[in-house]
Order: C-alpha cells, then structure tokens, then sequence
C-alpha cells in the first residue's frame, strides 16, 4: 500500500499544483494621514470636486473650447488607438484559454507518365482534408495569470487615457485664461500709456515755457516708454494662448488667427474651490489607479514565470480525410524544462523584483499627488493674499497721483513727486493685472492636481 502510495505522489503533487491561483498584488494601503483634510485655507472648501469643474466658471465660450478639445484632441487620439490594443491584448489572451481548431486541406495530381516504372499512364488525384484541434490544460495557471495581467494592463490604460483628458480640459482652460488674461493686460497697459503719454506732452509744453528742465521731461518719457515696452510681452503671451488652444482641438495654429473671443478678463472662480480630502483624491487621480493597476498586472505576471517551472500539457488532435481514407488522431504533448530550471527560476525572480518596483511606483504615485494639491492650495492661498495687497497698492497709487498732482499745482512740492507717484501708480496697476491672471492660473494647477475632470463620455471615433 505504501508502495503505490509513493509510486502516485508525484501525480498528486502535480494535480494539487494545478489548484494554484493567479497571484495577488500587495495591499496598497495609503497612510492614515493621507485620507484626511487638506490644510485648512480660505480659499478651498471640502466640498467634492465635480467632474465638469471648468463649468464652476460659468463661461460658455469655455465649455464650448474644452468640449472641442475632448473630441478632436490629437493625442487623445494616440492613447484611444492604445487603449484598443490593451483590449485587443486582453481579448487574444482570454482566447488563448480555449482550444484551438484549424481546417486544412491540400489537392495533389500524380502524372504516371513522368515515372518510368508507372505500368499506367492515366493521372490520379489525391485530395486531403482534415480539421485539427489543440488544448492547452493550464494546470498551473501560465494562461490564467496572463488574461489577468492583459486585463490589469487595459485598465491602466484607461487610466492613463483618464490622465490625458484630466491634462487636455486643464490646458484648454489654462490657454483660455491666459488669452483673457493677456487681452486685459494689454488693455490695461495700453490706458496707463496713453496717460503717461498725455503727461510728456505736458512736460514738454512746460519745457517751452521754461517751467520745467529737460530733467522732468526725460523722466516722464523713460516711465511712458517702459509702460509701452510692457505692451509686446503681453501681445506674444495672447499670441501663443491662441495657438495652444487651435493645436489642442487638433487644427493647425495659423487657424488660430481668425479666433475671436470677447472675454476682457481672466475668468475667477465665485466661491472657494472645492478641494474634497485625501481619501477622494487617491481615488480620483488617475495616475494613482494607473499605478495600481500596474502593480496587479505584475503580480499576474508572476504566476505567468512560476507556471515555467512545471510542464505544460497539450490535447491534440486531427480528423479528416487523409491518404484517401477517414483517419482520426489524437494524442497529449508534455513539455517541460527540466532538470536545468535555471533560466525560469531567473524569470520567476525578475517578475518578483517587477513587482516590487510597482509596489514602489504605487507609493511615489500616492505621494507626489498628495504633494501636488497641497503645493498647488499654497501657491493658490499666497498668490489670493498677493492679489488683495496689490489691490490695495493699486487704490493707494492712484490717491497718490490725485495727491501729488494737487500739491505740485499748489506749489507745495516740486514735479518730481509727481512723476514718481505716476510711475509708483504705472507698476502697481500692471502688477495688479499680472497677478490676477496669477490666481486663475494657480486655480487651473489646483484642478489639475486634484485630477478633476476625467469621467468624460468617450467621444466617436
């Protein structure tokens, strides 16, 4: 009895080996810290972030722009054609479970006439046909854990096309408020100049009159032409927002130049921005997912190098017309690597360290993305700070120059108070303009951090 025993223990080992199951990834669990509040700052709220939040702005020309961009974006194009392949993988995968039949047939003419040795001349034909089928058993899960891998490798590439269109609705709005942006300043340092311009033609006059020096006059002129060298940056600045957005709906840039927006300010959002909290964030980022996603495909793959270091068993066989008669065959192919199992236990080994590293890339993911808001809510809360102070300069510049004006008529205090009052009120104004499109920008990198924006209807392709 112990004999047979002995004699079948390496069968059943080998059944119970065929029980194995595909590998589970590790557990990513995030930091208890990591779920909870973002810092406590005026200008965000807890609320969820919505999925369409550029529709916080209330703007129709810019939900116009990013719906364009969504459906016509040509690099969201490129991660839809990679998205069907990760599919197109994972359906050949699952296929490769279920057995495989062929049909084959061949038509031959045998002439008697070319053999010497042939007692006949008349030609025969010989016709054969037969339909083929083989089944790979996958005792040990070698398919199993490949159609999960192909799976997890599919969902991490939905996940990055989520990541695209979280960077295409961001860039839409950040084009979008740069132009609006841009155009405010141009206005706005286009009014100071011709102010300033008014002013040198007055100095001028009172040159003539001997009232001033040519002192006076340069340094009016110097503040007119430095408010005037603003202008150009400001142009380009608009220039280029006008061909970010034509590229990010797919057309060429020189289309650009036929734009027309009437927006004559960078757009503000109303009310705090709703920010959520850590636990929402990691489930919404899609660069987190895409990295879980990564994790489980390699650990799938381990159970793909481990399935190596067992045989692999193959069902075969063939019926048919073949020779002229009815013939059926069937008979099971055994391969395995064996005794030298160095080169699958290498591959084993190198799955497992794969493994490992997106373990890793899973905790840099979750790290740098709980970095990326808190950075962005600080830059956004100094930057909304620096606004109301600039506010403040800006409406003190201007009593300055109502001020300085009254007292140089009156006599009370040389011109020079004037012209600087004049250029004191010319940098307050245009830093004023500068870091209002400063907040909206900061705005768009806070959405863009929390990954808002990605459950998107799939547009036809």
């Amino acid at each position: 009895m112990s004999v047979l025993f002995r004699g079948a223990a390496p069968a059943l080992a080998l059944f119970a080996s065929a029980c194995m199951s595909v590998p589970k990834p590790p557990a990513t669990v995030a930091p208890a810290s990591a779920a909870g509040a973002f810092a406590s700052l005026p200008v965000a709220s807890i609320a969820p972030v919505p999925d369409d939040w550029w529709r916080l702005y209330d703007d129709p020309a810019l939900d116009e722009l990013v719906r364009a961009a969504l459906a016509a974006n040509a690099d969201l194009r490129v991660a839809y054609a990679n998205l069907d392949g990760a599919r197109a993988a994972l359906r050949q995968a699952q296929a490769a479970r279920l057995p495989q039949t062929t049909i084959e047939s061949s038509l031959g003419v045998d002439n008697p006439a070319a053999q010497p040795s042939a007692s006949g001349n008349v030609p025969t034909t010989d016709y054969d046909v037969a339909a083929t089928a083989s089944w790979d058993v996958d005792l040990f899960g070698r398919l199993r854990s490949a159609a999960t891998a192909a799976r997890a490798d599919a969902e991490a590439q939905t996940a990055v096309l989520d990541g695209l269109r979280v960077a295409v609705v961001a860039d839409t709005v950040l084009a979008y408020i740069d132009l609006c942006g841009s155009t405010r300043a141009i206005a706005v340092a286009r009014e100071v100049a011709t102010v300033q311009d008014r002013s040198v033609a007055l100095v001028r006059e009172q040159l003539r009159a001997g009232e001033v020096s040519p002192l006076e006059v340069s340094q009016v002129a110097t503040i007119a032409a430095s408010t005037r060298a603003a202008i150009a940056p400001f142009e380009a600045q608009r220039a280029n927002a006008l061909y970010r957005l034509a590229t990010l709906q797919g057309r060429p840039p020189a289309e650009a130049r036929s734009y027309a927006f009437a927006c004559a300010a960078p757009p503000r959002l109303r009310a705090a921005a709703p920010v959520g909290d850590g636990t929402a964030l990691l489930l919404r980022r899609p660069d987190v997912r895409e990295a879980e996603r990564r994790l489980a495909a390699a650990a799938a793959r381990i159970g793909v190098a481990r399935a190596d270091l067992y045989p692999r068993v193959n069902l075969g066989g063939a019926i048919g017309l073949l020779s002229g008669g009815f013939k059926a065959v069937a008979s099971p192919l055994v391969t395995w690597a064996f005794p030298n199992q160095a080169p699958a236990r290498a591959r084993l080994e190198q799955a497992r360290a794969t493994e490992r590293a997106a373990l890793a890339g899973w905790d840099v993911a979750v790290l740098r993305s709980l970095r990326e808001v808190e950075t962005a809510l600080a830059a956004y809360d100094a930057e909304t700070r620096r606004n109301r102070e600039l506010g403040l300069a800006s409406t003190e510049a201007q009593a300055y120059v109502r001020r300085a004006g009254a007292r140089v008529r009156l006599g009370d205090a040389p011109g020079l108070l004037q012209l600087d009052a004049q250029r004191s009120l010319a940098a307050a104004t245009l830093q004023k303009v500068q870091s209002d499109l400063l907040v909206s920008q900061s705005e768009v990198a806070l959405f863009r951090a929390l990954g808002g924006g990605w459950r998107t209807a799939e547009p036809a392709r």
